[in-house]
């Protein structure tokens, strides 16, 4: 008999909107779910978003409950937490 974890949903506030997410999952599969896929832009205006998904690449930074650069793709996706991708910096 296989028995399974109880799956929690929830929502996080990205951008100032609510995106769900469930217990296990990252801060970057939750976008990815929602359809965010830009988390960024680069100095000449090229989209960043998941690009490696492991934590190599640093596409992916975000701001985490006021801390700066945290890569969406490492960080698990907590309940109630404040995301700011890098495509509003600037508005």
């Amino acid at each position: 008999m296989q028995i399974e974890a109880a799956v929690s949903k929830f929502d996080i506030e990205v951008d100032g909107r609510l995106v769900p997410a469930e217990s296990g999952q990252t801060i970057a599969a939750a976008l990815i779910g929602a359809g965010i896929a830009v988390f960024g832009h680069t100095a000449t205006g090229a989209p960043r978003g998941i690009f490696c998904g492991m934590g190599v690449c640093f596409d992916c930074l975000v701001t985490v409950d006021g801390l700066a650069d945290q890569r969406a793709c490492m960080t698990p996706a907590r309940r109630g937490m404040r995301v700011q991708t890098r495509s509003t910096e600037g508005d």
